[in-house]
């Protein structure tokens, strides 16, 4: 295991670039997804930030899924010989629009892959960069934290982790209860088909989780979906750390502590406990 961690560093500068298009039935199905009463889109219409989530997903044949429901490693992503895999985090910048009809680029990067021990045992840490274009330059450059677990001593005793408190007073607030019906349809949206998300016996049986795990890219989505209900002017930058899982049928709270001037925000997302699951700073253009 040492030595295989150890040869990681191998896949760092390791690139790969696709083409997709921004449709007018993927964001349509995305509106109706969020619950919005939006008008149906026309060809060139600004794609709403943070939806940029449904492009790109990772496309490979079935007999190159692995038992997780992800794609295989060791094709762009590193061969880490660890089973479970989690959304860490992400960093994005806002530098152009994408618009519904647009022919859009990705060109991503292995930036890092960092091994680390800690209470829960071994994890690599992975941070890809991407940016997209679309035909009228550079939209969305976005960085993103990949981890990786080993399975937990079935007989260890379980660590205690301490919430994280809140880190400010919520003026904006939204709950949102996802249903497995809802978690289907954004992984769906974007083809992911890791199993925590629908496969009930999986998740809980050999992840060892309650209960089917909200999917990290959309509990980010609809954080993005609160600061542009509240927020004065567009996000440009989005700084966010998944901090604690979240799950189906459980109440989510989405919360948000604007600056005095409005330029920046602290947004974070609750679960039924009032734990913090993720936290997030970001950056408005006014």
């Amino acid at each position: 295991m040492t030595q295989d961690l150890g040869r990681l560093a191998e896949w760092i500068g390791n690139r790969e670039s696709d083409t997709d298009h921004v449709t007018v039935p993927s964001v349509h199905r995305l509106s109706c997804t969020l619950d919005r009463d939006d008008p149906r889109p026309k060809t060139g219409d600004p794609l709403p930030i943070g939806w940029h989530s449904i492009l790109f997903p990772r496309v490979v044949r079935q007999s190159q899924i692995g038992p997780d429901g992800h794609p295989q490693r060791g094709d762009f992503l590193p061969p880490v010989p660890l089973p479970r895999r989690m959304f860490a985090g992400k960093r994005i910048t806002f530098e152009g629009d994408l618009r519904v009809g647009d022919e859009v680029r990705r060109d991503s990067v292995i930036q890092s892959v960092t091994p680390k021990t800690g209470k829960s045992g071994q994890m690599v840490f992975v941070t890809v960069r991407t940016e997209i274009s679309s035909p009228r330059g550079l939209a969305v450059v976005e960085e993103q934290d990949i981890v990786y677990r080993e399975e937990p001593d079935p007989n260890a005793p379980k660590p205690a982790v301490e919430p994280m408190p809140a880190p400010g007073t919520a003026v904006w607030k939204k709950v949102v209860t996802p249903d497995p019906v809802m978690l289907f349809r954004y992984s769906a949206l974007t083809f992911n088909g890791h199993r925590i998300h629908y496969d009930y016996p999986y998740v809980t049986g050999t992840e060892g989780y309650p209960t089917l795990v909200m999917n990290g890219g959309l509990t980010t989505l609809l954080v993005f979906e609160l600061a542009r209900a509240h927020a004065g002017s567009p996000l440009r930058h989005l700084s966010s750390r998944n901090v604690r899982p979240l799950f189906v049928n459980r109440a989510i709270t989405l919360c948000g502590e604007p600056s005095a001037d409005g330029r920046t925000a602290k947004l974070w997302a609750e679960d039924d406990s009032g734990a913090v699951a993720l936290s997030a700073t970001a950056e408005f253009t006014g």
